[in-house]
């Protein structure tokens, strides 16, 4: 690879360092290119990424972004899941190495907190971001239909005991 390639390799990473939310390290020791292929359309259809990487440029991309705490584990045959989506890239990875043992989690990074293959697997069982927002919505909502719901019985309720007042006299 020349110098050129490896400058233009190395300013794409950074990018995607900058705009991604997680990194989950691989190792992807005997993975056929079939496999690989397989699991980067799983990953895309979910809008993660999935690269083999050179660690050396990887090294080189990780400075000055909130993924510089990997580059220790970037050792042996590493490849990279990412996404903007927190859980996306997690639980692609994790249920493509349930079924292939070939690619093993290494240790995946969110909000500059490095995550261990047992947090990993963790994250992959939350259900999707748009999910998660959609039922903290529901919960939030919940409280403030009982108040209208309550402040509209009092009033019927007060309205028929005026009514009943009324009829009585």
């Amino acid at each position: 690879m020349k110098r050129e390639e490896k400058t233009a390799l190395v300013g794409e990473m950074q990018q995607v360092f900058q705009d991604a939310k997680i990194v989950v390290i691989t190792h992807n020791q005997g993975l056929t290119v079939s496999e690989s292929t397989a699991l980067r359309q799983k990953m895309r259809a979910v809008g993660a990424s999935y690269k083999v990487t050179k660690n050396r440029v990887v090294k080189r991309a990780l400075a000055g972004t909130s993924f510089e705490s990997l580059e220790a584990y970037f050792q042996g045959p590493t490849a990279i899941a990412w996404s903007d989506d927190p859980v996306a890239a997690a639980k692609v990875t994790v249920d493509f190495a349930k079924t292939n043992e070939k690619l093993q989690l290494v240790t995946a990074c969110m909000d500059g907190k490095i995550l261990d293959a047992n947090a990993i697997k963790a994250l992959a069982t939350l259900p999707p971001l748009d999910v998660l927002r959609g039922q903290l919505i529901g919960i939030l909502q919940t409280p403030a239909s009982n108040i209208a719901q309550l402040t509209k019985a009092s009033a019927s309720g007060l309205a028929r005991q005026v009514a009943g007042y009324q009829g009585a006299s």
